[in-house]
């Protein structure tokens, strides 16, 4: 399956913060309409997609859907009825287990530096799917907390501990941006994965020609000026060797 994981979204975007969070919210626009029953943003502050709508909308299908967050002092609806208080790096409560159909957690596991345990518990608090949006590639942004970079074998790995197939990932490829990855993980029998392309790569549809592996992250950074004084270097050493 290809991916337009490349698309530009405009010159002028911020090319750091925004690029990645329309792409991962293109992501998401994907597949959120298929999933029904309780659904829950957690940890998601006031469920904005920084775009002008709310997560929600995302998921047209649910037939409830909860925000969780840290604590009533923590940002978010401040004790609204549709919020619960949930400390993920605490034991689950018993009552929370498998309570949710779907989970989502949005650019939050980076935050918490007893990230193992966090998503644990996301993955307890899910009958089914559990959606998650991680930074592979970005500079550090928030002086409370910025403890974790992800790659793909990292999420794989940590959905299969929790009992999780990582059915769908996808990464941006944007030249000269942030990376983020979009993780769609789903129990070995959920009916889901009829409905969900498989896809699974590290591989960067778009080729760089100028690394030798075009995998996640190689747009990210620029190489051509020393590509092309190492091309020719290496045709100078050649041509001396004629001579």
């Amino acid at each position: 399956m290809t991916l337009k994981n490349n698309e530009e979204y405009g010159p002028y975007i911020d090319r750091r913060f925004r690029l990645p969070r329309v792409w991962s919210n293109r992501e998401l626009a994907k597949f959120a309409h298929l999933f029904k029953g309780d659904i829950a943003n957690v940890s998601g502050w006031k469920d904005i997609d920084k775009e002008g709508k709310n997560y929600r909308e995302y998921f047209s299908s649910a037939e409830s859907y909860t925000i969780t967050n840290y604590k009533s002092e923590a940002r978010g609806f401040q004790g609204g009825k549709d919020e619960v208080f949930l400390d993920l790096t605490a034991d689950l409560p018993e009552q929370e287990s498998n309570r949710f159909d779907v989970v989502f957690n949005h650019t939050v596991l980076e935050h918490v530096y007893e990230v193992q345990k966090a998503f644990k518990n996301l993955c307890l608090l899910s009958k089914d799917v559990v959606i998650v949006v991680v930074p592979f590639l970005q500079e550090m942004h928030a002086d409370y907390g910025d403890f974790w970079r992800f790659t793909p074998l990292v999420m794989k790995n940590m959905y299969e501990e929790n009992g999780f197939d990582l059915h769908y990932l996808s990464f941006n490829g944007h030249k000269n941006a942030s990376v983020y990855l979009f993780c769609i993980g789903l129990k070995p029998d959920s009916p889901y994965k009829a409905q969900i392309p498989f896809h699974f790569s590290f591989e960067d549809p778009t080729p760089t020609f100028d690394t030798s592996q075009d995998w996640v992250g190689c747009h990210a950074i620029d190489n051509k000026n020393f590509m092309n004084r190492n091309s020719l270097f290496n045709k100078l050493k050649r041509k001396l060797k004629l001579v």
